[in-house]
C-alpha cells in the first residue's frame, strides 16, 4: 500500500511542478494523455497480473525453478509487447490526442510529452513487471525501497529538467517525462544489482537469461489468466477515453480539474487496489499450498482493511480538500470544478475497494472470465452511458455522478457471482 501511495506521490509531484512552474495548460496537457496511455499499455498490465497468480502459486508450493521459468517468460512477453505499443504510439500520438478531443490550446504540448512517454514504455514495463514478480512472492518491501529511490530522483530531476537547473536543458512540460525515464532507469538498475547480490531466486542471472526464451505452456497459462484482465483494463481505459472526451467538451479548465482530482483520488484508489492485490497474492499462495480453508479469512480481512484505511483517507481528503487541490491549481474557476468532482465521487472509492478484494480472490484461483465480464458490463453498460446522459441533462456534474453509480453496480454484480457460483466450485492450483 505504501508503494502505491508513493507511486501516486511521484505523479502528484509532477503535477504540482507542472501546475506551479508552468501553469494550468501544462497540467491539462499531461492529464489529457493519461487515459490514452492506459489504454495502450493495459494489455501488458493484464499479462503481469497473470504471472503474479502463477508465481504466487509456485511460491506457495516452494517451487523456485518453476517461479523463475514463469518470471522469464512473462518478462519477455511484457517487454516485446511494450515495444509493439511504443512504436505505433509514438508515430500516431497527434492523431490519438485529436481523436479524444484534446483542446487545441494544449495539443502541441500534449503531443510532445506523450511521444516521450510512449518511447519510454519498454524501460517502464521492464521495471514494473519485475516488481510485480517480487510481490507475487509476498515481498513488497524490496520494491518499496527502490521506489523510494525513484521518487527522490523524480523530486530532484523534474523541476531541474522543467526549468533547466544545474546546466540541464530547459524542457518545460517534457521535463516531467524525461525525469521519469531517468528515475525509473536508475532504480531498475539498482534493483537488479541488489537481487544479484542477495542471490534472490528471481535475480536476473544466467538461468533467468535462458528462461527469457519463452516456455510456451507457461506463456499460454499466463495469457489465459492475463488476457481477460488485460481486456478488462482495455475496456476501463476506453471508458476513460470516452469520459475525458466528455470532459474536454467543457474546455481545458475542466480537463485540468479532472487531472487534479485523479491525482487526489489515487491516494484512496491505489490503497484499495493494493489491498485487492494483497488478497489475490495470499489467495494464490494459499491455493498453491493446498490451504483453501484460508480464503474466507483473507476476504474478511481485506474488506475490513479497505473500509478502515480507505474511510480514514477519505475523511482526511474531505477535511482538507481545498488546501490539497490548491497545490495543483491556481485558477479559482478550475479549483471550484475540481472541488465539485471530488465531493461527488471520492466516497464511492470505498465500494471500489470492496470490489477489488472480491475479484482479487477469484482471480487468484485462475477465475478471470466472469469477474472481467461483470466489470465490463458495469463500465460500458452503466458508466459511459450514464455519464453521457446526465452530462447532456445537468452539465459536467453528470459526468462525476456516473462514478459512484458504476461502483455500486459493480459490487452488486461481483458479489452475486461470488456467493452464488464461485464459492461453490472446486478450487485447484494451476502449477
Amino acid at each position: 500500500m505504501l508503494s502505491n501511495i508513493l507511486q501516486s506521490a511521484t505523479a502528484t509531484l509532477n503535477s504540482i511542478f507542472l501546475g506551479r512552474l508552468i501553469g494550468v495548460k501544462s497540467l491539462a496537457a499531461v492529464s489529457s494523455f493519461f487515459p490514452m496511455l492506459f489504454f495502450l499499455i493495459s494489455f501488458i498490465i493484464g499479462l503481469s497480473s497473470g504471472s503474479t497468480v502463477l508465481i504466487g502459486q509456485a511460491f506457495g508450493a516452494h517451487n523456485d525453478r518453476r517461479m523463475k521459468q514463469i518470471a522469464g517468460t512473462a518478462f519477455s512477453l511484457s517487454v516485446l509487447l511494450a515495444i509493439a505499443v511504443a512504436i505505433p504510439g509514438a508515430l500516431l500520438t497527434k492523431s490519438l490526442l485529436m481523436f479524444t478531443g484534446t483542446p487545441p490550446d494544449i495539443l502541441t504540448t500534449a503531443e510532445s510529452y506523450s511521444r516521450i512517454i510512449f518511447l519510454s514504455l519498454p524501460l517502464l514495463f521492464a521495471y514494473l513487471v519485475y516488481t510485480t514478480f517480487l510481490r507475487g512472492t509476498g515481498d513488497s518491501q524490496t520494491p518499496f525501497y527502490f521506489l523510494i529511490v525513484s521518487t527522490l530522483l523524480t523530486l530532484i530531476a523534474t523541476p531541474a529538467f522543467i526549468r533547466g537547473w544545474f546546466g540541464l536543458p530547459q524542457l518545460g512540460t517534457d521535463g516531467a517525462a524525461v525525469s521519469g525515464i531517468v528515475a525509473n532507469g536508475v532504480a531498475f538498475a539498482l534493483l537488479l544489482g541488489y537481487l544479484a547480490w542477495k542471490r534472490h531466486p528471481l535475480a536476473f542471472d544466467r538461468e533467468m537469461l535462458r528462461d527469457l526464451n519463452p516456455h510456451w505452456p507457461t506463456a499460454l497459462a499466463i495469457v489465459r489468466i492475463g488476457v481477460p484482465t488485460g481486456i478488462q483494463l482495455v475496456m476501463v481505459s476506453l471508458s476513460e477515453i470516452a469520459v475525458i472526451s466528455f470532459v474536454n467538451h467543457y474546455g481545458s479548465d475542466a480537463t485540468a480539474a479532472y487531472g487534479a482530482v485523479n491525482q487526489v483520488a489515487s491516494y484512496v484508489q491505489f490503497p484499495a487496489i493494493s489491498i485487492g492485490i494483497a488478497a489475490s497474492i495470499f489467495g494464490a499462495q494459499s491455493i498453491g499450498a493446498g490451504r483453501i480453508d484460508r480464503l474466507g479469512a483473507i476476504i474478511r480481512s481485506g474488506v475490513a482493511l479497505n473500509y478502515a484505511i480507505g474511510g480514514a483517507l477519505i475523511a482526511l481528503v474531505y477535511a482538507f480538500s481545498w488546501v490539497i487541490l490548491g497545490l495543483f491549481l491556481t485558477s479559482q474557476h478550475t479549483l471550484l470544478l475540481a472541488h465539485q468532482l471530488l465531493a461527488i465521487t471520492l466516497w464511492s472509492y470505498l465500494i471500489f475497494g470492496n470490489v477489488a478484494v472480491l475479484s482479487g480472490i477469484m482471480r487468484s484461483s485462475g477465475t478471470v472470465l466472469w469477474p472481467t465480464l461483470l466489470s465490463i458490463i458495469s463500465i460500458w453498460g452503466v458508466e459511459v452511458p450514464v455519464a453521457y446522459f446526465l452530462s447532456s441533462r445537468i452539465g459536467i456534474d453528470g459526468i462525476w455522478i456516473a462514478y459512484p453509480i458504476t461502483f455500486i453496480t459493480s459490487l452488486t454484480l461481483q458479489s452475486t457471482y461470488y456467493f452464488r457460483f464461485w464459492k461453490r466450485r472446486e478450487i485447484k492450483a494451476l502449477v
